[in-house]
């Protein structure tokens, strides 16, 4: 159920006698347009993480018209392209340095990793800022030993030069020896070619999990 400041649509509707929540996004989007595209844009983040990617253009507006929004495919692909949300393709698991491929996914090595000491094991992710009228973008690489965060990023787009900027920090901050495990989820911005042909440069091992769990499966813990 989506909430403004602390109401629901539905409590609002009823308050300024709105009669349907079709009617107050339509109200809404014409009374104050950044506050609406604000909003949408928050419920298809949230729409695509609950399903970890999987959910297309297609199933992302049938949702959000379930719900009683005004949205047609065309706005809905348009918000999903610039934020990065297209859903990838489910495949099996391969291992390949064929960086060509955008939709490489890397087997999850971080599970086996003994910690020992820095720079054997990284782990990257990428969240999202609410502000008033935007969303920013925080990319940060963590040293899964020390626990702490060797290269981060922060901007208003999801597109890959916001999780490269923050990769080259971190290689600038550590210069690590060859063979640094890195591990993601299995997201765009992970599986680009600009972003895996970085890692292959610095002799960095890529490794993926679940597309919205860099966790997942992994002993990030220091022995």
């Amino acid at each position: 159920m989506s909430r403004q400041g602390g109401l629901s649509v539905e409590r609002m509707c009823h308050l300024a006698q709105v009669i349907s929540r079709a009617g107050f996004y339509r109200s809404l989007r014409k009374q104050a347009p950044q506050e609406e595209e604000t909003e949408l844009r928050g419920r298809i983040q949230e729409i695509v993480l609950e399903h970890r990617r999987r959910y297309g253009i297609r199933r992302v507006a049938e949702q959000l018209r379930a719900e009683g929004r005004v949205v047609n495919r065309k706005r809905v692909a348009r918000i999903m392209r610039e934020d990065n949300l297209l859903a990838l393709r489910q495949r099996r698991f391969v291992v390949t340095t064929d960086s060509d491929h955008e939709h490489t996914v890397y087997f999850n090595l971080a599970g086996r990793v003994q910690l020992t000491g820095i720079n054997q094991l990284w782990v990257a992710d990428i969240t999202y800022i609410r502000l008033q009228g935007e969303f920013v973008y925080l990319a940060v690489i963590l040293d899964a030993y020390s626990r702490k965060i060797i290269g981060w990023e922060l901007d208003r787009s999801l597109q890959t030069r916001l999780s490269v900027t923050a990769l080259l920090k971190a290689i600038g901050e550590r210069d690590p020896p060859p063979g640094v495990i890195h591990h993601s989820d299995r997201g765009i911005q992970y599986a680009s070619p600009d972003y895996v042909d970085v890692l292959h440069a610095h002799g960095l091992i890529p490794s993926m999990s679940r597309a919205g769990c860099p966790y997942d499966n992994a002993d990030v813990r220091a022995s």
